[in-house]
């Protein structure tokens, strides 16, 4: 067990301690518990107690257990169910906050690691990651089970610290709940990390980082290349080796319209040279390719154009 106290009596407001628990490399479903006391010698409350877990060495991000404004009857007990696991490692790391002139002190006790899952905190299952076209909506999936309420609170923490509040919740049976956060942060192309976090009576849960990777939809970066042309036809090589955004492609079209018309026909290309039918002679047109990769969103803005006339008839 390792010990932890601060007495908040005549010093600064705001002074704070820090409790590191050495850094864990588990392998198996695992529960942390500790007991902390608040006293108080005037009933009001001694300040606060803040739990951070800190993934990989990376940010100390914010808590994902905290208490404060109390005075407790003796010791309590929580929980900490964490699903990190190697090859991946965390350290938790308690910190007191004393409020001036609140005689009283803050004390942690007993901390453990047990190798068994938590009675009261929930666990969560692996979140997974998630991939979106720039400008979709985001969706975490966060599974837990084990024992919880419509009264905990739940929230994503972006690896940066940044809290999001959890929008949907549905049960999946009485052992496990599932919950899903829609993310805006997809303006650009990026790769950012998130876990969700659920703060129950008993402690919380907090699950791995997953990423959120947005990928930008393809545009080819030539001009469709002109390999023959009639009075009535063009022939054409889409040219979509080179791409601005990401693959992979899953679909290519090609766009075209008179340089004066305002309509505009796409037709899918499925071969390596494409043929435009049914021309008018001696008209110029305007062709770009599109391209589509997997997902909503997935068909970039059109490439840059390739102008050319056909013959007269």
């Amino acid at each position: 067990g390792s010990f932890m106290m601060v007495n908040s009596s005549g010093r600064a407001s705001g002074q704070k301690a820090h409790l590191l628990l050495p850094t864990l490399k588990e392998n198996d479903t695992h529960c942390i518990d500790f007991h902390y006391y608040f006293s108080s010698r005037d009933r009001s409350s001694p300040g606060a107690l803040n739990v951070y877990v800190k993934v990989n060495g990376g940010p100390q991000g914010n808590p994902v257990w905290n208490v404060s404004g109390v005075v407790t009857e003796g010791w309590v007990k929580a929980e900490l169910a964490i699903s990190t696991f190697w090859p991946h490692f965390y350290q938790v790391i308690f910190e007191s906050v004393s409020l001036k002139g609140h005689p009283g002190y803050i004390a942690v006790d007993e901390v453990r690691v047990l190798a068994h899952p938590c009675r009261k905190a929930p666990h969560f299952l692996r979140l997974q990651n998630v991939e979106v076209n720039v400008g979709q909506n985001a969706t975490f999936q966060c599974i837990a089970g084990g024992k919880w309420s419509q009264h905990d609170k739940l929230w994503l923490q972006q690896w940066n610290g940044r809290d999001t509040a959890l929008m949907v919740t549905r049960v999946v049976n009485h052992r496990r709940f599932s919950a899903t956060v829609s993310v805006a942060d997809t303006a650009q192309r990026s790769v950012s990390k998130y876990r969700c976090v659920i703060r129950s009576d008993g402690g919380s849960g907090v699950s791995n980082y997953a990423e959120l990777i947005v990928k930008e939809p393809p545009t080819p970066i030539a001009p469709p290349e002109l390999l023959a042309v009639g009075a009535t036809y063009l022939w054409i090589k889409p040219n979509a080796n080179s791409i601005i955004g990401d693959g992979p492609i899953i679909l290519k079209e090609v766009e075209y319209r008179t340089t004066t018309g305002t309509w505009a026909e796409t037709h899918i290309v499925d071969s390596p040279n494409y043929k435009l039918w049914h021309l008018d002679p001696d008209v110029e047109y305007e062709i770009r390719v599109l391209l589509t990769r997997p997902g909503e969103g997935g068909t970039g803005p059109p490439g840059p154009p390739l102008t050319t006339r056909t013959k007269c008839a």
